[in-house]
């Protein structure tokens, strides 16, 4: 038996960690224990005495994220089991091949270690704790990251300046744990990126939407291609290679179109075809021509991070996508989404309807993209589901 501090909840509010839900909100808890500080690991139980499970307590909201439904030690071979499992699943569905060294490896609740995201490039993982317990976990979680057989693990970086409670008055600092840089190429679906964790968004890449840029480079032949916030440039490298006409690349991020550039000639030396932009998107999609672009990817930053913005975020997912109906060529293919984890499937899809609407244009729904299966949702934790997207045909 471990003799973690013990948390003991209101009565009835032991119903969601009943239905393996894994969090528990403040206002469900009855009692604290003396002595109790941010990021120590807690049993938890119901009014009435029952262990509900063990988990990571922090201040705030979200104030238990649970990791077992039993009383264990949560130390270095819970977390090496728990990985090892996130690894043997990517391998066992494909995620992991010759052609691809890109992926997510843990991806919070979905592989039961809420808290804590790891991208791995090629021999690189990057780990980004969104919880204080996690921050103070990371040696631990890098050792085991190194001793997962197989996985050819050998550096890990630590990057949670931006990610953790910023009231827990953590200060951590972004650097390797474990290794060096060792280069930044990765490898997706046997195309080329460089990959930049120690000043880029996330943890460098946007891994998630690899099923997506996958599916727009089956369509992208004889297409004249514009991608919006293209970041990198992941969806104009696929569609380069799709066979498309011409790609523009828009970006507000100087920067960011400097890693797009970096990225087309890494895979695509010397073709003419592509073109990049420093621009603001809307008023890129306000100044071009009617008719100029046969596909376009609009992929923007989350337009909701809270509840809070939920209503201006529907208003600017409405307000580009009806941009993109109006300037679109007839025939044209739209590739929309939105990364906001605060806005539903239903609310995104009537946003991009009342854009439609606004247009007047014929439009018909051909896929409704997610995120791909190295960022598994909890079935019992539907909060863990924020990548949304839809592939339209325009008349």
């Amino acid at each position: 038996m471990t003799r973690y501090k013990n948390i003991t909840l209101r009565k009835g509010k032991e119903e969601s960690l009943l239905r393996f839900h894994p969090w528990v909100f403040s206002g469900a808890i009855d009692t604290l224990p003396d002595g109790l500080e941010e990021g120590d690991t807690v049993t938890v139980t119901a009014s009435d005495g029952r262990l509900l499970g063990t988990g990571h307590f922090q201040i705030g909201s979200i104030a238990v994220r649970m990791l077992s439904s039993a009383d264990e030690p949560i130390d270095e071979a819970f977390y090496a089991s728990r990985l090892r499992q996130a690894w043997i699943m990517r391998k066992t569905i494909g995620v992991i091949r010759p052609d691809t060294d890109a992926y997510r490896l843990v991806h919070g609740e979905g592989d039961f270690l809420p808290g804590l995201v790891v991208d791995v490039y090629g021999p690189t993982a990057v780990v980004q704790a969104h919880s204080p317990a996690m921050h103070f976990a990371r040696d631990i979680i890098a050792r085991a990251l190194v001793s997962l057989p197989e996985a050819g693990i050998s550096n890990v970086y630590y990057k949670s300046e931006t990610t953790l409670p910023f009231k827990a008055r953590l200060d951590p600092q972004n650097d390797y744990i474990i290794g060096a840089y060792a280069g930044n190429v990765a490898t997706e679906n046997g195309l080329k990126f460089h990959v930049d964790w120690l000043k880029g968004q996330k943890t460098g890449f946007f891994v998630d939407q690899r099923d997506n840029r996958a599916l727009l480079e089956r369509y992208s032949a004889g297409r004249r291609v514009l991608n919006m916030f293209c970041y990198t440039g992941g969806f104009s490298v696929y569609a380069m290679r799709g066979g498309a006409l011409s790609v523009d690349s828009v970006d507000s991020s100087a920067k960011a179109v400097t890693l797009t550039d970096a990225n087309i000639h890494l895979n695509f030396p010397d073709d003419t075809r592509h073109r990049s932009h420093a621009e603001d998107a809307f008023k890129f999609l306000t100044d071009m021509p009617h008719g100029a672009y046969d596909l376009i990817v609009l992929d923007p930053p989350a337009f909701a991070k809270h509840r809070s913005a939920i209503r201006n975020a529907l208003r600017g997912y409405q307000r580009i996508n009806a941009k993109a109906f109006a300037k679109i060529a007839p025939g044209g293919i739209l590739f929309t989404f939105s990364c906001s984890q605060a806005i539903t499937r239903e609310q995104f899809r009537l946003a991009v309807f009342s854009a439609a609407a606004e247009s007047r244009r014929k439009v018909r729904i051909l896929h409704q993209l997610t995120q791909p299966a190295d960022h598994p949702v909890n079935i019992y934790h539907p909060e863990g589901e924020y990548l949304k997207g839809l592939i339209l045909y325009v008349e």
